[in-house]
């Protein structure tokens, strides 16, 4: 059997178990005869343009087994290039770069976008005659991949990690709150999610029972600051303080938005915060009870703070990788291994696939019916579809002289074959 090497690479934002999903691939290919090496593209798809691919079957094995516990994508790098389809020679880059590397199978990690690249890929690589198995790994930490019927995939690597850090943030700035009420009542935190509400809707998830004083706004919540501002008051006359979780995505007007170069708004590099903007109203216009508002605004900790991973989230991002291993080395490329809920209270899920056709460029919306009627909170049926992501425990880290010991590859790097080249879209 004539064995073809193997390229996986990574696209968009990181999340704590993406790493999992690599340690999957590596591991998996392993039990495939006609796999050969294991190639890392450095900073996803430019690392393909580039040339620059970290040879993953020459590392360490601790150092493979370290991925469960190292978060985001420090190990072989993402990237926010996307191949769009006026980029030829960018296409036909990845072709000549696959050939001389003999590369029979790539997979990529990523969201919607990503599926995309990888079916453009498989679909090239098909008309030029390439033995090519193209395969995707999803991951996004909102949670925006495939339908709103959750027919396609449940749910993606990364998310329920985030969800865990949320339900566990508005924990403790319940403590905050309730501490320091008489001088500061409302501490508006702000929460990753620039379409669509996953990421928001998990602080319920710290208070089931409903007895924080807690409202939950959506980028889906159509309501103004004016009516925001009066359900803060209505609750501050009820309890006297009040927990504020909101979508960097919430509609405040102008924030001076920054796009990426998927035409994603990056809310972090924005010139102005979400957050910031409810706190000054609801400070300039006033609040029920005397002292003033607050807030607090997470950044890419959401997606890196790998004591709140989930257990269940690095087991099942690990068991995706594998997956798509499978996929790709018995023929079944143009496809995404995806993640099925089985009917049932009891939760348990089966993995399986779908087109990539099916997935590339897809965005599901939040379920209409999630969002209570005052559009400030989430529903029942939300959390028990969220609450058996998250799991039971706290993730135990590997620990040397009181700092977490994290995956660090060697520079093991293949031998370049081909000319310099410069990715279409970095030239001027």
């Amino acid at each position: 059997m004539s064995k073809k090497n193997l390229v996986v690479a990574q696209s968009g934002g990181p999340t704590c178990v993406i790493n999992s999903s690599l340690r999957g691939v590596i591991e998996g290919a392993r039990e495939f005869e006609n796999i050969g090496t294991v190639f890392g593209a450095c900073h996803g798809i430019e690392g393909v343009l580039k040339e620059e691919l970290i040879d993953l079957s020459a590392q360490p094995q601790e150092e493979i087994a370290l991925l469960r516990y190292t978060p985001v994508a420090g190990s072989i790098g993402t990237c926010r290039y996307k191949l769009k389809s006026h980029q030829v020679e960018d296409f036909e880059r990845v072709i000549e770069v696959f050939k001389a590397h003999n590369v029979g199978y790539f997979l990529y990690n990523g969201g919607n976008d990503s599926m995309d690249t990888a079916h453009k890929i498989a679909e090239l690589a098909a008309s030029r005659g390439l033995e090519l198995q193209a395969v995707g790994v999803p991951k996004t930490i909102d949670n925006d991949v495939g339908d709103s019927e959750f027919k396609l995939i449940d749910h993606t690597p990364g998310y329920a990690s985030v969800a865990k850090y949320w339900a566990h943030t508005v924990q403790y700035a319940n403590e905050e709150n309730k501490g320091s009420c008489p001088a500061d009542p409302v501490l508006v935190l702000q929460a990753m999610g620039r379409k669509i509400g996953f990421i928001p809707a998990a602080a319920r998830l710290a208070d089931p029972e409903r007895k924080i004083p807690l409202l939950i706004y959506l980028a889906e919540s159509h309501c103004s600051l004016e009516t925001l501002r009066d359900q803060v008051n209505a609750l501050l006359k009820q309890a006297g303080r009040a927990l504020v979780v909101i979508s960097e995505g919430f509609n405040v007007g102008d924030v001076g938005a920054v796009k990426d170069s998927f035409g994603h708004t990056h809310f972090g590099a924005s010139k102005i915060t979400v957050a910031q903007t409810v706190v000054n109203y609801l400070n300039e216009k006033g609040l029920a009870v005397k002292g003033a508002a607050r807030c607090n605004v997470s950044g890419t900790d959401q997606r890196h703070s790998m004591a709140y991973a989930s257990a269940v989230d690095l087991d099942e991002a690990y068991r995706l990788g594998q997956k798509a291993v499978e996929l790709a080395a018995t023929g079944q490329g143009g496809f995404m291994s995806t993640i099925l809920r089985d009917p049932g209270f009891i939760y348990s899920v089966r993995y399986d696939r779908v087109p990539l056709c099916d997935v590339a460029n897809s965005e599901r919306t939040f379920r209409k019916d999630w969002i209570l009627p005052d559009g400030n909170d989430v529903s029942d049926d939300f959390i028990r579809y969220a609450k058996p992501l998250v799991g039971e425990d706290m993730l135990s880290l590997p620990m040397s002289n009181g700092r977490q010991r994290l995956t660090s590859f060697l520079p093991i790097m293949a031998e370049k074959k081909l000319a310099d080249y410069q990715p279409q879209a970095d030239r001027k």
